[in-house]
């Protein structure tokens, strides 16, 4: 099947690619030319894993194609738009401007029968909003929300663990139906649910998932709080009760919390929307949510200052990440970046280090200091500070190599992710987020 994708960023480029790799060809459309001609050479703008290995096979194999034309589209039977929605300045709201302006430009290029899937995140009842301008040009508009992981994009798109399609009702809807399950007959041969709702419901599995995945991270964090007063340590607390099949242990990692391009700015517009639908109590919790994940960055730097004896002030401080998650380069709304940036502001000299996100912190902070080698970041360090769970960090530093290194002995544990006990023997004063 011939298929557009329209908006080549994280989500587009990841789309466009993927479906070239199951046998669809694709074109990939976006205005901003430096980022097609990158994609057009097949090399990935951004790092995500087997990301370049599909989209170089997809361009040698002349099934996917990238154009900053938008007639381009013309011919294709279904059309993705998966532009971004980022939070309106000033404000909660998402901003839909791009995926108004991408909706206009598609217009005079679709054909009678064409289906648009809109796959970005969205607020309920923006899809109810576009379909009549889309219907007016003979296509029908269905909703097909993302539910991507950074770090495992394109596994969660080739092999999702379910697809969500929200569409109109009678003969038309029935019609885009069949055509999305074409699209995806790969991943529903092999078993993966494809659920049928109206547009109201895609659009709200979508913020409901990163909403309630957010509560979990804060509600684990929130118990951190407590355990820190209490003397409880909330990794053990954290194993009990995700024995429990009603709760479960993923997402129940204290430490400094969530970040990136999504779940921040997704419970915020959710929020914005439940109070402009005037149920703004219903989701109240969120603003919560919000704020135990901020107060956790906070926390990580108290550490570090009580560490260094109440001034960070011209002390060295290595941090241990600047993207928001292991295995990609996204620094959006990064928690380590911010701690980072919180600790230059005390006065640290921050050494900050990453094995990929350097030149996209750089380019948000061009402040602090970036080192890309982790040995070098960590040499006369007086304190460390993980922020990110890369395994160069994680599983490969030993304390006693750290040691070698370092001037002092002060570790903060962002992600509870290394041994107390190993880093205690082997001199260190560790510090972990809800552990004694």
């Amino acid at each position: 099947m011939r298929l557009s994708v329209i908006g080549c960023g994280y989500l587009g480029a990841v789309h466009a690619a993927a479906m070239a790799s199951i046998g669809h060809e694709v074109v990939g459309i976006d205005i901003d030319e430096r980022k097609i001609a990158t994609l057009a050479a097949g090399e990935a703008p951004f790092f995500e894993p087997g990301l370049s290995e599909i989209l170089a096979d997809g361009i040698a194999s002349g099934r996917l194609t990238f154009t900053t034309d938008f007639a381009a589209a013309a011919g294709a039977a279904v059309h993705f738009v998966g532009v971004g929605t980022p939070q309106v300045k000033g404000g909660y709201a998402a901003d839909l401007t791009y995926v108004n302006a991408a909706v206009d430009a598609l217009l005079p290029h679709l054909s009678e029968g064409d289906i648009v899937a809109g796959k970005s995140t969205v607020p309920v009842g923006t899809a109810a909003s576009l379909a009549p301008r889309i219907t007016a040009a003979g296509a029908t508009l269905v909703w097909n929300p993302e539910f991507l992981r950074e770090g495992f994009a394109v596994q969660d798109t080739v092999d999702p663990d379910r697809l969500v399609a929200g569409v109109p009702a009678g003969p038309d809807g029935e019609r885009a139906t069949g055509i999305l399950r074409e699209v995806y007959h790969p991943s529903i041969a092999k078993g993966t649910p494809f659920i049928v709702t109206d547009y109201a419901t895609a659009e709200l599995v979508k913020v409901s998932a990163n909403a309630f995945l957010a509560t979990k991270i804060s509600f684990i964090n929130a118990m951190a709080e407590i355990a820190e007063v209490a003397g409880a340590d909330v990794t053990m607390l954290a194993d009990a009760i995700g024995h429990d099949v009603r709760i479960g242990r993923r997402f129940l990692g204290a430490g400094i919390g969530f970040g990136g391009g999504c779940l921040p700015k997704d419970i915020r517009a959710f929020s914005a929307r439940a109070e402009e639908l005037g149920r703004g109590e219903s989701v109240a919790f969120l603003r919560e949510v919000d704020d135990i994940n901020m107060r956790r960055r906070e926390r990580a730097v108290e550490l570090v200052v009580q560490g260094l004896g109440g001034s960070v002030h011209g002390k060295k401080v290595t941090v241990l990440g600047a993207a928001f998650k292991p295995y990609s380069d996204d620094t959006r709304d990064s928690p380590g970046l911010d701690v980072a940036v919180r600790l230059h502001g005390l006065g640290a000299v921050v050494s900050l280090t990453d094995p990929e996100a350097i030149d996209n912190a750089r380019r948000q902070h061009p402040q602090l200091t970036y080192v890309a080698d982790r040995d070098e970041a960590l040499t006369g360090a007086d304190a460390v500070v993980l922020v990110t769970e890369w395994d160069e960090y994680r599983r490969d530093l030993t304390p006693e190599h750290a040691a070698s290194l370092a001037a002092g002995r002060v570790v903060v544990d962002g992600r509870n992710a290394f041994d107390p006990a190993a880093w205690r023997a082997a001199g260190w004063t560790y510090y972990g987020m809800g552990r004694p």
